[in-house]
């Protein structure tokens, strides 16, 4: 195990990803470049002193587990995830489910003014959005990354007052959908703590998810239209279409009005509102 490289690697890899990059909030003026060590030990599920002796070339032997949780949190290629398990003297194990979303689609989502869109992983993690997607939907640039897991919102909460995740109309059948795309993600990846770790939770959590998870259904019909009702514009009805990206293992959803109707209306009043609220 070469500590120097590895540490050395581990600050630069850091030092060069923004909170943003990261799906954190910027925060306050930052004193150094990138992320700091206790974002990046969060974002990895370890203790901030462990990265830190890793950075420091003081810490033990890393574990496989640790190396992916820290390829992860730092967006690494995958290249530099193997070099960072070859720098750690251990063999290279196939990558859990991308987080890093290609800039192309994320050039692609801010030119769609008029649709709502957002990146999901893998394991239904929203990676990326738009700004109406934070209009319609929430902010999620202001939520922890296990609140940004659709099926965590949709099985564990929170909802809103009428029960609904986001007050979108169709939560059985998103239900029965994501928890059949979890377990072909499952299937996928069957050693990655991360997806074990997201279907323990929700099977401890939800006698819901617990009850289609045991259905063993593999066939994931899409919803193709769905209605939210939002406090601000009232109800919106969009078509919804899900295109995949097979290099990243992700989703590009899009959620668009039938034009000239009411909907599209409200999408375009939602889109000069934002995610302000209306002063009474």
């Amino acid at each position: 195990m070469d500590k120097p490289e590895l540490a050395a690697f581990l600050r630069s890899r850091r030092e060069r990803i923004s909170p943003a990059e990261a799906g954190l909030p910027a925060g306050r003026r930052r004193r150094t470049p990138g992320l700091r060590r206790e974002e990046v030990a969060q974002l990895a599920f370890i203790s901030t002193e462990y990265y830190t002796r890793l950075e420091q070339a003081r810490a033990p032997h890393p574990s496989s587990d640790v190396l992916a949780g820290i390829a992860r949190a730092l967006r690494l290629s995958d290249a530099e995830r193997n070099y960072l398990y070859r720098l750690a003297d251990l063999p290279v194990t196939p990558p859990g489910p991308s987080r890093v979303v290609r800039q192309s689609i994320l050039d692609l989502i801010e030119r769609l003014p008029t649709t709502v869109a957002m990146v999901l992983s893998a394991t239904y993690e929203v990676i990326a959005w738009n700004s109406l997607a934070a209009a319609l939907l929430e902010d999620f640039s202001q939520r922890s990354r296990q609140d940004r897991n659709l099926l965590r919102r949709e099985f564990l909460g929170p909802r809103s007052p009428g029960g609904k995740v986001f007050g979108a109309s169709d939560g059985d059948q998103f239900a029965r959908h994501s928890t059949n795309y979890l377990r072909a993600t499952a299937a996928r990846y069957p050693d990655d703590p991360e997806v074990q770790g997201l279907i323990a939770d929700l099977l401890a959590g939800s006698p819901r998810f617990a009850e289609l998870w045991q259905a063993h259904d593999v066939a994931a019909e899409p919803t193709l239209c769905k209605t939210f009702d939002h406090p601000l514009v009232g109800p919106i009805s969009v078509n919804c279409d899900a295109l995949a990206i097979p290099d990243r293992d992700q989703q590009l959803v899009l959620y668009t009005a039938t034009p000239g109707s009411p909907s599209e209306e409200a999408l375009r009043l939602l889109a000069v509102i934002g995610t302000q609220e209306l002063i009474q």
